[in-house]
């Protein structure tokens, strides 16, 4: 089996089947993007899920880069994926926004799966190797790694919110969590407030020693080690979403977009994957709020929501979507006329280029989430405006209002001050749409992803020693 020097560890593989003659494509995600030139130039590997059940399948490369699919069984699946991943790190993390359920034997699975992704990474990596491993998941990967291959250097990085410590010590497995995570020598999050989180749960649980150069932990041997847990915030491939934007027949989409829905004045818009923790709900309120109260005239104003599907086997993904459909029901029976509809639901994905073309035809972006480690939607909306007009509002709950401080900055549980900023945004000149959308842009340019990935990899080659693959 080929060996690689640099090995990423995710839980799907940045492929997709295809159906088509070729039977795999690449997948549009932004991981993929940023990870892609390093890959190239160190001669990487990329484990992960193939996203189908059952399936074995053997290494193969892929456009350059070695792919080595992990197999999971749909009992896997259903235990630790839909189960732990989903149902029990992903609400507790996401603040208790749903409450998380704590099942023994959906833990079992996540240890045993995180076992077989780390017995993979451990066969494909070369001696003294890079290891770097993705999101909640993996949570266990890195400390599996590190006892099975003690030669190599491994980071981590952490895509979605660290809960605060009174939230996280409800989680029956705290502790070999916090031991799985600092297995890594680099432990990246999106924010300094999850870093300082994760900090304080080691103090409290493990009572290892931690300051800003570093955690002090214990390395098996009666010695200790340092590991680094540091704020990354990841970005976008913003050159990629800029000449999208550029081009003529992505323009004349957005045109089309406006007069398919009666070119109103100003259209409002809302992309999000249909989750609990999107603030969806609050967001429908606060416009139908601003109908009733004869604020907004449907004759003038629109909202469309993009909603892509999401989990639509976890019971609270079936719930959430009934309600917001109710909710989006009653709106329009209410406002509705023949020539203008209140709210355009869409419970679709769409290609980036019709994104693209939306976020050029909305003149107010809505980022309503209760909690969020990043949001990259808000910075796709900004790399998008290449004609420095429309207005973000942004949660301040999501990690990119650490970035994008030019945004109306809102807390979508007040949804009077939500009603109030989006009037602001509605109502907002010309002038001051430009002056904010310029200083916003020049962030998320200055900031993209090439240059997230580069500074973790740039973290990660300290412990490496020189001759760094990633240097």
């Amino acid at each position: 089996m080929t060996k690689a020097d640099f090995v990423v560890v995710a839980n799907r593989l940045p492929v997709d089947r295809s159906g088509d003659d070729e039977p795999w494509r690449r997948s549009p995600g932004g991981l993929v993007t940023a990870l892609e030139p390093v890959m190239r130039k160190a001669d990487g590997a990329w484990v992960g899920w193939a996203g189908q059940p059952d399936v074995e399948l053997e290494p193969f490369e892929f456009e350059g880069s070695h792919l080595v699919p992990v197999m999971l069984t749909a009992d896997d699946i259903e235990n630790y994926y839909e189960g732990f991943s989903n149902d029990t790190i992903w609400p507790l993390y996401h603040d208790v926004i749903a409450a998380p359920r704590y099942r023994r034997q959906w833990w079992d699975a996540y240890v045993r799966v995180n076992r077989r992704f780390a017995e993979a990474a451990a066969e494909a990596a070369d001696e003294n190797a890079i290891v770097w491993v993705q999101d909640y998941q993996l949570q266990l990967v890195p400390r599996m790694l590190r006892e099975a291959r003690p030669d190599l250097t491994i980071g981590y990085f952490h895509h979605i919110p660290f809960p605060a410590y009174g939230l996280y010590s409800q989680l029956p497995w705290r502790r070999q969590v916090l031991e799985g995570l600092l297995g890594a020598d680099v432990i990246g999050f999106q924010r300094v407030a999850d870093a300082g989180n994760f900090a304080r749960a080691v103090r409290r649980q493990l009572r290892y020693e931690t300051k800003a150069s570093g955690i002090t932990v214990p390395d098996g041997q009666g010695g200790t080690r340092r590991a680094l847990a540091k704020a990354f915030p990841i970005s976008i491939d913003a050159d990629s979403y800029i000449e999208l934007a550029q081009r003529p027949e992505i323009q004349a989409r957005a045109v089309e977009i406006r007069e398919s829905l009666g070119n109103p004045k100003k259209i409002l818009l809302g992309v999000d994957r249909l989750d609990y923790t999107k603030g969806i709900r609050h967001r429908l309120k606060a416009f139908g709020e601003l109908l009733e109260d004869g604020r907004v005239s449907v004759d003038d104003v629109t909202l469309v929501q993009v909603a892509s599907p999401s989990r639509e086997r976890v019971e609270a993904y079936v719930q959430l979507r009934d309600e917001i459909e109710l909710a989006v029901g009653r709106v329009n029976g209410d406002y509705d006329t023949m020539g203008h509809t209140a709210i355009r639901y869409l419970h679709q994905a769409y290609p980036r280029e019709e994104m693209v073309a939306l976020y050029l035809a909305a003149d107010v972006m809505l980022v309503t989430a209760l909690r969020d480690g990043m949001n990259l939607v808000a910075k796709e909306y900004v790399a998008s405006r290449v004609d420095n007009r429309g207005v973000l509002v942004l949660s301040e709950f999501a990690g990119a209002a650490d970035e994008l401080g030019s945004a109306i900055h809102i807390n979508p549980h007040d949804i009077g001050g939500l009603k109030d900023a989006i009037m602001r945004a509605i109502d907002m000149p010309a002038a001051e749409q430009g002056r904010r959308m310029r200083a916003l842009r020049r962030r998320v340019r200055e900031h993209d992803v090439e240059d997230w990935s580069r500074e973790f990899l740039e973290a990660l080659a300290v412990f490496h020693g020189p001759g760094s693959v990633v240097e």
